[in-house]
């Protein structure tokens, strides 16, 4: 088998022989290199996505508590006033119903939202596919 060697520039302005087999240990070094680098990349993004995630969840659960206790308070007072010109146990239930149908709507609003939340890291995927088709050229 003969072995080849290619030119390339030196350093010193020359050209420098490499052998096939240095050429082979280059490309599996640089070849390791990108996929250290592409799982670099998929920890990065899903580190900013479940940040991202994790905040909004946050956010929602503080606002769910506090709305929480206004709802109660103006729950009570809704019945209070409605007690003086209905039943009181009527008044409830209409408080009730009227409620239930709004937390309905904000819970069917927040459940879209998150089903569009993606944790599917589309970026390194992506780079994953160019390097996947530029190996294939190099062989």
């Amino acid at each position: 088998m003969q072995v080849r060697e290619y030119m390339r520039p030196g350093m010193n302005g020359g050209m420098q022989r490499e052998s096939f087999g240095e050429l082979l240990g280059e490309l599996a070094n640089n070849s390791a290199a990108l996929v250290r680098d592409e799982i670099a990349l998929a920890k990065q993004e899903m580190t900013e996505k479940v940040s991202s995630l994790s905040s909004g969840v946050v956010t929602l659960a503080i606002g769910g508590l506090i709305g929480f206790v206004a709802l109660l308070t103006l729950t009570a007072a809704a019945v209070a006033g409605l007690a003086h010109v209905m039943d009181t146990g009527l008044a409830a239930l209409l408080v009730g119903v009227v409620l239930a149908v709004i937390g309905g709507g904000i819970a069917f609003i927040g459940i879209g939202r998150l089903k569009r939340t993606s944790l599917k890291p589309e970026q390194t995927i992506e780079t994953l596919e160019e390097d996947k088709e530029w190996l294939k050229q190099l062989t």
